[in-house]
């Protein structure tokens, strides 16, 4: 069975603080968190968040509430570093006091004589340095047990005037999230008055860059680990299917450039708090019984650990059904191919990699392993041999009850748990858009039909993105939101909290980013159904002027044709004015110049509709002709050459403004 982890119950308690007014209602949490436990740990208490005036956290807490009134930020804040506080943390806090006004933010280390002379100081470091566990001592908010690794509370106390806001975590990780939590607890002057206790549901929460087609550059790569880094996820695998040196040439190192730029990742990945795990694919060559090969595999591993790389996965996908002999030695050794000799063949390569490599190596957490078999639950003879002849240490990679899961239930969770006796990672092929039915498309659905009790059967969860990296930090931001706590996520809310994120909470730019996210929501499965609905706000909208026209609204209906007309006309340029990544706006331009098109389309068919609510025939004609042009324009814009896999016509909304088009110049 998967090892759970086991987590002390803790439990915080209220403080009254002494300071300004309440923040006003805009973007504030008004959820709860419900309790969890799981059969061989404590039971867990969350209370539930209260104080809807609260601002909005992403992801969201465990427990956030409100304890007091808001603290107003003086000119003067000392900011007082304890051991496990990094420079990132550092520079977090400081910009966050900053923007709230203070003016002169004063950092120096925290020590038993430290006694600040400002009113504020904000105190950061590992809940067990020197001097912290004192000041979370005096507090009435401290939490009392033990959080698990990544964990981190914030708490404020004040004494004789002087205020203190401490930012305590578990470990050098728990200490950047509080920073990271502190940034959007502090805003316009003021600090919430709020207490946080926190941590993550799942100890893996990551992205794996595992599509086919064009792999992402560098620049994207640096680019995508700070993001994941600034979400709270604390994984990258690299895994693109199309880097030779990845799978077809694996037994080769790479070439000194690019030594060079996979070691500048391992150390942004390190900066950024991240892991970056190296995913390498030696099933479809490797003879298993060589020692050649085997030695490759090892030479080629430890030339990766010597750029500094210290995460590894071994993957034997997309081999199927089953792999063939590359040499003599394995068929004596394993006798003729079958699910079970291939099984055998793969459980004995990677435990030698695990005891003979992993084992002998500092800094190394246990490798992980991709399946040939990564899909589905059935128990086969494969599955049933590495369950009793893999590594017990080594974690194993699903994709879910298919190659492209259209939903993941807790009972397929547990099945999963128990046909692979390990530690089970869900690899989900969202929203990788690199097959055929994802042709054309752009998957900006948020992260959603995900169970919210993933965590108590699977160690982690990491998503496989798009060829289009900055597009994909739609589905990223929402899915780190899941992993950190599923019970408290909300699809819809994390969406409009992720749109906000990129456009740097411009209201005008986030209404337009996200009307053109509605535009691209629907997602194909592997077979090519739907799993996510097609543009759904604007189907709603759609139909609701179709039903306001039949019941002889038709004025009305014009009307609202009109506006929602105007809202995706506008959207294309406010997105390019307002979203803060380049990479979106430049990835995204084929869908946006579309939309365009779509939109010009549409306003020629309320001209049409108009000239027929006035019995102006041969106007109406002229106009639905001049809309169905446009559409067919819009239809035939083509993605990007060499960055889509596959390269075909875009698709924006499809199935709802077309059909909307055809269908007024028809039938309404």
């Amino acid at each position: 069975m998967i090892r759970r982890r086991t987590v002390a119950a803790w439990l915080g308690s209220g403080l009254l603080l002494a300071g300004c007014a309440p923040l006003d209602a805009v973007g504030r949490h008004d959820h709860a968190v419900g309790p969890r436990s799981t059969p061989d740990a404590p039971s867990i208490t969350r209370a539930s968040v209260t104080g809807n005036d609260l601002p909005r956290v992403s992801p969201t807490p465990q427990q956030i509430r409100r304890t007091g009134p808001d603290l107003s930020v003086p000119h003067r804040v000392d900011l007082l570093t304890a051991q496990g506080t990094d420079a990132r943390s550092v520079a977090l806090v400081k910009a966050a006091l900053r923007r709230a006004g203070a003016t002169d933010v004063r950092v120096s280390p925290l020590s038993g004589a430290s006694r600040p002379a400002g009113p504020m100081a904000v105190v950061i470091g590992t809940v067990s340095a020197p001097h912290m566990a004192d000041k979370l001592g005096r507090s009435n908010a401290f939490t009392s047990g033990t959080l698990p690794p990544e964990g981190y509370q914030i708490t404020t106390s004040s004494l004789d005037g002087h205020i203190e806001v401490l930012l305590a975590g578990v470990d050098g990780d728990g200490v950047l999230y509080a920073a990271q939590t502190f940034t959007q607890l502090t805003a316009d002057g003021r600090i919430a008055g709020a207490t946080v206790v926190d941590h993550p549901a799942m100890p893996l929460r990551g992205v794996v860059e595992g599509f086919y087609g064009k792999p992402w550059t560098h620049e994207e790569r640096l680019d995508q680990i700070a993001f994941h880094g600034s979400v709270k996820l604390n994984t990258y695998l690299y895994a693109p299917k199309d880097d030779p040196y990845e799978r077809d040439r694996w037994r080769e190192r790479y070439p000194r450039k690019l030594e060079r730029e996979l070691a500048e990742l391992a150390r942004h990945a390190a900066d950024h708090h991240v892991r970056f795990t190296y995913v390498l694919s030696p099933g479809k060559s490797i003879t298993y019984n060589d020692a050649g090969d085997r030695q490759a595999l090892t030479g080629k591993l430890q030339s990766l650990y010597n750029l500094g790389i210290r995460d590894f996965a071994l993957a034997f996908d997309d081999i199927h059904p089953l792999p063939v002999w590359n040499g003599a030695a394995d068929f004596a050794r394993y006798g003729p191919v079958s699910e079970q000799s291939a099984a055998a063949a793969q459980a004995d390569l990677t435990n030698r990699m695990q005891r003979e490599f992993v084992d002998q190596h500092r800094g190394m957490r246990p490798l992980q392993f991709v399946p040939t078999q990564y899909s589905d639950l059935a128990d086969t003879p494969y599955k049933k041999t590495l369950r009793r002849a893999l590594d017990d240490r080594v974690q194993v990679w699903w994709t879910g009850a298919d190659v492209v899961p259209t939903s993941i239930t807790t009972a397929q969770t547990r099945r999963a748990a128990d046909v692979w006796g390990h530690d089970v990672l869900l690899w989900d092929n969202y929203p990788t858009n690199d097959y055929d039915h994802a042709a054309g498309r752009l998957l900006l659905a948020p992260y959603a039909k995900r169970t919210p009790r993933l965590g108590e059967h699977l160690s982690g969860v990491a998503l496989n993105p798009m060829n289009q990296a900055s597009a994909s930090k739609i589905a990223e931001f929402t899915g780190a939101d899941y992993a950190w706590n599923p019970r408290a996520y909300r699809p819809t809310d994390s969406w409009h909290s992720a749109a906000a994120h990129m456009t740097a909470h411009d209201p005008q730019g986030t209404h337009a980013l996200l009307t053109f996210l509605d535009t691209q929501h629907m997602a194909p499965s592997w077979t090519g159904t739907p799993w996510q609905p097609a543009a759904p706000a604007l189907k709603a909208r759609l139909d609701a002027i179709e039903r306001s026209w039949h019941t002889g609204r038709k004025h009305q209906a014009v009307t609202a044709l009109r506006a929602q007309t105007r809202a995706l006309a506008e959207a294309p340029a406010e997105i390019r004015r307002t979203v803060t990544d380049p990479g979106f706006v430049a990835e995204t331009k084929p869908w946006l110049d579309a939309l365009t098109l779509w939109a010009k389309a549409l306003e020629h068919t309320g001209d049409g509709l108009e000239h027929r609510a006035k019995g102006e025939k041969g106007k109406a004609t002229r106009s639905f002709t001049a809309a169905a042009e446009l559409a067919r324009e819009a239809a035939a814009v083509r993605t990007i050459p060499g960055a889509t896999r596959p390269h075909g016509n875009v698709k924006v909304a499809d199935g709802v403004l077309d059909t909307f088009i055809h269908r007024a110049a028809k039938t309404l």
